[in-house]
């Protein structure tokens, strides 16, 4: 009696034979298709009891990793301080306002979880009509606090 591997194997030397087959048994000209990554893992069964463990313990050093990443209430506070401090007037209405140069200035000194929001493309994403080339203050911190 054959092994449910050894049957899976079979199944499977078969169905290729009868795809080629079918397919007119030509090898594909292109190899690319052997340089894609896999993406996909199916997760382990309820009797692959290290692998379940091993999926659990990955999972919680990845999840403890982006939250390391993430910025406490006391470098949001020292963020919004810089912010205001380094704000750019005429202010519009009751709304402060930065330019790109005191912009870059806050992103030195707000730390090293803040730089990857100190860019050129958020800048100019939150950039819309100003005439003096700023952003809002309170636009960009809302924007690190939904993206941070």
């Amino acid at each position: 009696k054959k092994s449910e591997q050894e049957l899976k194997d079979e199944e499977m030397e078969l169905f290729t034979k009868y795809y080629m087959e079918w397919k007119g048994g030509k090898k594909s000209d292109s190899v690319s298709y052997a340089n894609i990554p896999r993406f996909y893992y199916r997760l382990p069964a309820e009797d692959e009891v290290l692998l379940q463990k091993l999926r659990e313990e990955s999972r919680a050093v990845f999840l403890q990793r982006k939250s390391r990443e993430l910025l406490d209430n006391e470098e949001l506070q020292n963020l919004w301080f810089l912010l205001d401090k380094h704000q750019t007037s005429p202010m519009i209405g009751e709304e402060a306002m930065i330019n790109y140069e005191n912009f870059l200035k806050v992103g030195e000194k707000a730390g090293p979880k803040c730089k990857q929001f100190f860019t050129a493309k958020i800048f100019a994403k939150l950039l819309h009509s100003d005439p003096y080339g700023r952003i809002s203050i309170m636009q960009f911190f809302n924007y690190v606090m939904r993206k941070g």
